[in-house]
């Protein structure tokens, strides 16, 4: 049964009809302009005709119609449209880019021409009928979909690839034809005869990809837009395989786009960047949002002198200059990955730059660690990739041996300093204690910006590049490496491995939480009985946040494998939907991190965690690169591990007790708090109770001064302090003397920000106005973590603190981030 995509609801529909068309490849071509806010220029897509289209020709049928009658019931009911804009501003690149860069706005390709409205006169084409119109025009035309909202399309067109100079040697043709459909043909078979080069032709397929980009036009498409999809198609073309193979599409986004974010920097700086939207990147570029859409991509980005462009991309771009006051950035991936995984950040970045004896110390420190793999082991990587054939980094020995991959650090002016005292030493560290947990790193280098505060989350992973918020600088190195090494660890999953259906974030979200753990005791060196009692207490904070969030969400957004049986599946065109994709309170929701987490430490506690660490290292070598279900992972740890199965652990046991259920897993609600034996634990037991009563003597005897050497108060480590705070919370009434002594003895103001949301909810609780000072600071800097306590000020129904919800809303709201000023004003207002 096909999928009903109703863009009104809670999913994400991916529109694109992958099966039908396959993007292999992108080349964007863009300006930023921090005047209008807009990101314009053109995009050129390379394709290859789907699965679904070959698998009927090569059964011998003919590609009747009834194929593509779900890509018309799904796309919407404006008409198709043919620009109605002066050809003249698009005859070259630079004058059709201008517009950005200049900050003028060509009247004739304004959005009330672009918004696809009813309106017949406004759409270029006598009648809708002409392409929509079921009845009189038979739906005979291919119709090709792509996911996109937000932008305003201003052209479509063919790409005349047969027009590069040397391209005759990508077809078997002896000579071009002047027959049109010949030509046609002969297009299609170049661009075919082009995504499909073999991998140790990569850097020959980068360069025909650039020419065929600027080749001419050869014809306009028709096109229109939906809430979610650009349709286009060519007059009298009715399959897939004859369709332009290569088109070109001009463009750009719209201010309020939500792929997006126009904002300024910590030094008050203007700066863009892709925020990790529930839209993925379709307000940035036409694309094929479903996983399966593999593809690589290069970019040439322009942008005024100043700025510096940071992207996706195997290269550390430098800046050439192209006429005075503008510089061009470009970068390129020839890895196939999914578009949702394109990231881009223009502002006023400085590096901070690493004195030389600091450098030498952390990489001659951080690669002690002995490698994983034999080098029997490394032959076997030779042989076993199963990917598509692209430049693997398993396959190259000199990568293979890499402990530490070329990383640079960016950031705001006012901020340089705080990276040069923690984050520098920390990613060679982390990056070599992540290799010596997993081996090859699948990326050549590694950029980590830190982005502006108005970033909804703690780290986002990119390929070749990491935003980390600001929250992680304050406060020491613990939060800051921690935070590191879970983006890190999504290089391997999530990135490199990759979910097929996105409704199984736990692939992702849980590997990274189970893996930064490792990879952290490891960059600090600890002990075998260090990292043992500091994962049993991570394990009970971990526990706590999700009974609060089993006991506070709806159990529907607690399964990890929502759309159970039916987890992989898409229609016949590919089209599918991402299940509570756009439900605003999902993005705050750690469920499937904590979920799967907690997933993954059962099996490394029942196989034992040397026996599960190398069976994690052969699912990357055996699936880098590819894209996976649940049951891939599972299925292949059960046959590595065969006693288990005899045990009762079977893939369909762990789908009903962890995946497929809302609530506590039952193996874990049976396995007992097995925290309560961890030394630092009782550590902080201790402590909470030192609090307790001198909070009750306090009480009782109010008038006395308590003196400071009464109670000796332990030193603690960050996560402690998180859980002593939290116990703490669980008390009816802390005396104000006592909050002014919890905040003088932990110097809460100078802890992380973990310790210091949990001190904030104190101050909450117990109406502690001396500390409002701390909530407004914590709303205003640490926008990642904030969105809970303006719920919390509310709940109290207290004036002084509603009124201090509404002031620190109205300071931030201009650049929050959307989903995240959505959800506050939903609890204000």
């Amino acid at each position: 049964m096909e999928t009903q995509l109703d863009p009104m609801k809670d999913d994400l529909p991916l529109m694109a009809n992958t099966s039908y068309m396959l993007l292999k490849h992108y080349v964007l071509d863009l300006d930023v302009d921090f005047k209008s806010k807009v990101i314009g220029g053109s995009i050129v897509l390379f394709f290859e005709t789907g699965s679904q289209y070959r698998k009927t020709i090569s059964a011998g049928k003919e590609c009747c119609q009834s194929q593509f009658d779900e890509t018309c019931k799904m796309r919407a009911s404006e008409p198709c449209h043919i620009p109605m804009i002066n050809v003249s501003t698009c005859s070259s690149k630079m004058e059709c880019n201008d517009f950005a860069v200049s900050g003028k706005d060509e009247e004739a390709t304004s959005d009330e021409n672009s918004n696809h409205s009813n309106n017949e006169q406004a759409s270029g084409i006598s009648s809708s009928k002409d392409c929509c119109d079921t009845e009189d025009h038979g739906n005979k035309d291919f119709l090709l979909v792509l996911d996109c909202c937000d932008l305003s399309v201003l052209k479509v067109e063919e790409v005349d690839v047969a027009a590069v100079s040397g391209i005759e040697k990508f077809t078997r043709s002896a000579k071009l034809t002047g027959v049109s459909k010949e030509l046609e043909n002969l297009r299609n078979q170049i661009v075919l005869e082009l995504v499909t080069l073999p991998a140790d032709r990569w850097k020959e397929q980068l360069y025909y990809f650039t020419h065929c980009s600027q080749a001419p036009g050869c014809g306009e498409l028709l096109f229109s837009t939906g809430t979610w999809s650009l349709e286009i198609r060519k007059s009298g073309i009715q399959s897939p395989a004859d369709f332009p193979h290569a088109i070109r599409i001009w463009y750009k986004t719209k201010p309020e786009g939500r792929s997006v974010t126009w904002t300024t920097d910590q030094s008050g700086r203007p700066c863009v960047y892709t925020m990790g939207s529930p839209i993925n990147n379709r307000a940035l570029f036409p694309c094929q949002e479903p996983p399966t859409a593999l593809s690589t991509w290069q970019a040439s980005v322009r942008t005024a002198a100043g700025f510096v462009v940071l992207m996706s991309g195997e290269n550390s771009a430098e800046p050439v200059q192209l006429r005075e006051g503008i510089l061009s950035w470009y970068y390129y991936v020839s890895m196939p990955m999914p578009a949702s995984t394109f990231t881009i950040a223009v502002g006023c970045w400085q590096e901070v730059k690493q004195q030389s004896f600091k450098q030498k110390a952390a990489i001659g420190t951080s690669t002690e660690f002995s490698l994983p793999s034999s080098q029997t082991d490394l032959r076997w990587h030779e042989e076993i990739c199963g990917h598509m054939e692209y430049p693997c980094r398993f396959q190259n020995p000199a990568a293979r041996l890499q402990a530490v991959i070329p990383y640079r650090v960016f950031a705001p002016w006012c901020l340089m300093e705080s990276c040069e005292e923690y984050l520098l030493q920390l990613v060679p560290q982390c990056l070599s204690a992540a290799y010596a947990t997993l081996g090859t790193h699948p990326f050549s280098r590694l950029d980590v910006l830190i982005v502006p505060s108005n970033f909804s989350s703690l780290g986002m992973a990119s390929p070749h590049i990491i935003f980390l918020s600001q929250s992680v600088l304050p406060g020491g190195s613990h939060l800051c490496g921690t935070r590191l090494c879970h983006e890190i660890a999504h290089a391997w999953f999530g990135l490199a491995i990759g979910a097929r259906d996105w409704t199984e974030e736990w692939i992702s979200e849980g590997f990274a939480t189970f893996l930064e753990d490792i990879f952290w005791a490891r960059a600090q060196q600890l002990s075998h009985d260090e990292i043992k009692e500091q994962q049993e207490l991570k394990a009970l904070l971990r526990w706590r946040r999700l009974r609060d969030e089993v006991q506070n969400s709806e159990e529907e957004l607690q399964v990890l494998r929502p759309k159970k049986e039916s987890t992989g599946e898409v229609s016949e065109s590919g089209a599918s939907v991402v299940k509570y994709g756009l439900k605003a309170e999902k993005i705050f929701m750690q469920v499937h991190y904590l979920k799967g987490y907690f997933l993954l430490r059962y099996l490394a506690r029942r196989i034992g965690e040397v026996s599960y660490l190398a069976s994690l290292r052969k699912f990357v070598v055996k699936f880098h690169g590819q894209l996976v279900l649940s049951q891939d992972f599972l299925s292949m740890l059960l046959e590595d591990i065969p006693k288990q199965k005899q045990s009762g652990l079977t893939v369909e046991s762990i789908f009903q007790n962890w995946l497929d259920t809302s609530g506590i897993p039952k193996p874990l609600l049976e396995e007992g708090e097995t925290w309560k034996e961890c030394q630092l634990v009782q550590q902080v037991s201790g402590e909470v109770t030192k609090w307790i009563q001198t909070n009750r003597r306090i009480r009782k005897s109010s008038k006395k001064k308590m003196k400071q050497d009464e109670v000796v108060f332990q030193q603690l480590l960050p996560d402690q302090v998180v859980l002593l705070l939290e116990f703490l919370l669980e008390e009816k009434t802390l005396c104000p003397r006592i909050l002014q002594c919890l905040e003088r003895t932990y110097q809460l103001q100078q802890q992380d920000a973990e310790v210091r949301h949990r001190w904030c909810e104190l101050v909450i609780k117990h109406k502690y106005e001396p500390g409002y000072g701390d909530i407004e600071r914590f709303l205003r800097e640490d926008q990642a973590m904030g969105v809970y306590l303006y719920g919390e000020l509310m709940v109290n129904e207290d004036a002084k603190q509603q009124e201090l919800a509404r002031k620190c809303f109205a300071a931030a709201q201009e650049h929050m981030d959307a989903s995240s000023a959505k959800v506050v004003a939903e609890m204000l207002f």
